[in-house]
């Protein structure tokens, strides 16, 4: 009966007070883990220090499906209960008082944290964690709710071969004989999803900004030739948002991490960013897909996001949407003014299909999608610099991030501080623009036609004017333009087209499906070309279009890699086991090479490129299709969802 009643009072307690930041305030957390990555387990002690602001008799911690022992309060052990979804404290704390909450755990987490190839001798085997969205709780008990801030400092004991990084400052390294346990300290709380841990075999660079916070940038010891335009920018970027913002970094560091299948293009963990190696670039691939700008989301989320913080799903936008709009005013102070009305334009168009489909939702709807909250975001706050001036906007963003900083925030908060200093009423503002689920398209292209670039743009119809468009090619517009042209009337290309720059010549190698034999051999210049996008797709159209030298072709491009999902590469394997006599003694080598890509040892860009050519040829193996079933269980739900769907098609049955 015990039993029973004890656990209806934590079901109560729970179901009551699941917000409980109004009664205990969580301060620091002194964590101590280690890993064991064969069992996939996590196990550490940690004390908590919390402050109680209203008398209670019980509080919690969010914990997934954990195991506790040794649990105490102020040095004493207490009662509490573990449902698996949280930790309960029960005692009678008091108003005012600090108390000190220790306990060990252990877990074995199903997300959160990843471990990453460690089934495979010769795989890149990393651990790293995703909070946001997937609940730090998983793999720390910690506190899920964002509203609640917290000072996390991590000692992780870890095998001597890894580096070891997470937030904050490395205070000390302690050798043991085959481990090595690293200190790291924070200063200044943080909500709990932006608690960070990444593990692997890297080495780093460090730069000094401006201000003299340490940049660490690390990459794969086998990657060093990557390093600079992997991180082409950084400094520049960081010392720009630094006085763009007008408030000084509020972190010790800044430290980037590459990992494996993360789950996005970055997160923003405070101080220290994990990101996808599909990043990781060489010259070539800068061209087409660099990291600078997801560089520059995630270092201005360390000021909108880790150091003020929405209250709600409701406020997401001040998050997502100032990082997306002061990232690319960093962009646009590295690439200029044109570049920056260029990426507007394209938000512009995202945002109108969305719109056409019957997406269109208001940027403080909760529901609404990454598109509204970053894209439309961004252009709100364009929008609203715009109305009240570069100065007020500056200096009531500096007020808002300096009054709420290491605390949570509402829309109404920064639209206060816009309304204090610009003196102006911006009711009709946020009716428009915040809680009007309208897209308000014309207003938004008008206020893109301040610039020349986009105008010239703009004026662009080859179906009206297939004359002017014709001069157009040989005229001084953008790039941007002339690939517009190319797209519409691609017949009207000629020889000097393909002394263009990048973006013309990957327009020609897109836009052509039969090429002219006029137009041979300058299309065959484009397989030598700085973009492994046009390289791709030269290869793919002159292979069909001249089969008769379909070896030439192949030979030309044979050590080509691509970019990471290595779309070269891969594009080559498949045309070299399709065309008829091309090196058969090789044939076997390379369907061995192809299939071998959908091995987990590989990222999931790769694996997802080669299942989809060996579909294509319908060559998928036996063991094509085990690594195929793997991939359903996949902790990257996109890769696992394309497996699913490619097992399905294949195996209709």
């Amino acid at each position: 009966m015990k039993l029973n009643l004890l656990a209806l009072f934590f079901f109560c307690t729970g179901f009551l007070f699941a917000q409980q930041t109004e009664f205990v305030d969580f301060k620091n957390a002194n964590v101590s883990v280690t890993f064991l990555p064969e069992l996939k387990t996590v196990s550490g002690q940690i004390l908590y220090k919390l402050d109680i602001l209203k008398s209670k008799d019980s509080i919690f911690l969010d914990a997934i499906n954990m195991k506790f022992s040794q649990v105490t309060l102020n040095g004493s052990f207490v009662e509490f209960k573990n449902d698996s979804k949280r930790l309960w404290v029960k005692y009678q704390f008091k108003k005012g008082k600090t108390y000190e909450l220790a306990f060990q755990y252990e877990a074995q987490p199903k997300k959160a944290l990843y471990f990453i190839d460690w089934d495979y001798e010769d795989g890149n085997k990393q651990i790293w964690t995703q909070g946001q969205g997937k609940y730090t709780s998983n793999w720390l008990p910690s506190i899920d709710d964002m509203n609640d801030k917290i000072e996390f400092d991590l000692i992780i004991t870890f095998n001597k071969d890894f580096e070891v990084i997470s937030n904050g400052k490395l205070t000390d390294k302690q050798v043991n004989d085959s481990t090595i346990t690293w200190h790291y300290d924070m200063q200044k709380p943080m909500a709990s999803y932006l608690v960070a841990l990444a593990i692997g075999k890297y080495d780093k660079q460090i730069e000094y900004s401006k201000s003299n916070i340490p940049l660490e940038m690390y990459y794969y010891p086998e990657d060093s030739l990557k390093f600079e335009p992997t991180y082409r920018h950084t400094k520049q970027m960081f010392d720009f948002l630094e006085e763009e913002i007008g408030v000084p970094y509020p972190w010790q560091n800044y430290k980037q991490i590459p990992v494996k299948d993360f789950l996005y293009a970055g997160m923003e963990n405070t101080s220290a960013t994990i990101f996808s190696d599909a990043f990781v670039v060489n010259d070539t691939a800068f061209v087409d897909k660099n990291y600078v700008n997801v560089n520059a989301h995630e270092l201005a989320h360390q000021w909108f996001g880790d150091l003020v913080t929405e209250t709600s799903g409701t406020h997401h936008w001040l998050q997502e949407g100032f990082a997306t709009y002061y990232a690319l005013l960093a962009e646009r102070d590295v690439f200029g003014d044109n570049y920056y009305y260029w990426r507007l334009y394209e938000y512009l168009q995202e945002l109108d299909m969305q719109d056409k489909s019957g997406g269109s939702t208001a940027l403080l709807d909760p529901k609404s999608s990454s598109t509204t909250f970053y894209k439309k975001g961004a252009w709100v706050l364009h929008l609203l610099r715009e109305q009240v001036g570069d100065e007020v906007f500056r200096k009531a963003v500096q007020n808002y991030l300096k009054i709420y900083a290491f605390t949570n925030v509402e829309t109404e908060n920064f639209i206060i501080e816009v309304k204090k200093t610009s003196k102006q009423d911006l009711s009709n503002f946020v009716k428009l623009w915040l809680e009007n689920k309208d897209l308000n398209y014309n207003l938004m292209l008008e206020s893109l036609k301040q610039s020349v670039f986009i105008q010239e743009y703009l004026m662009v119809d080859c179906e009206l004017y297939t004359s002017k468009c014709k001069a157009y090619l040989n005229s001084g517009i953008s790039d941007e333009a002339k690939a517009k042209v190319i797209e519409q009337i691609p017949n009207q290309i000629t020889t000097d087209n393909f002394k263009s720059p990048v973006k013309v010549r990957q327009a020609i190698a897109t836009s052509i499906s039969i090429i002219p034999e006029r137009l041979k051999q300058d299309y065959e210049s484009l397989l030598q070309d700085e973009s492994y996008v046009t390289i791709e797709a030269a290869l793919m159209n002159l292979w069909r279009n001249f089969p008769q030298e379909r070896f030439k072709y192949l030979n030309q491009t044979k050590g080509i890699i691509g970019f990471h999902d290595k779309n070269v590469r891969i594009l080559w394997l498949t045309l070299a086991l399709i065309t008829d006599n091309f090196e058969p003694e090789k044939k076997s080598e390379y369907f061995r090479e192809l299939t071998d890509y959908t091995s987990p040892k590989y990222s999931f860009d790769v694996r997802q490129n080669a299942f989809m050519y060996l579909k294509q040829i319908q060559a998928c193996n036996k063991t094509c299709k085990d690594n195929l079933k793997e991939g359903t269980k996949h902790h990257n739900w996109q890769f696992s969802k394309f497996s699913k769907s490619m097992l399905e098609a294949i195996n209709p049955n």
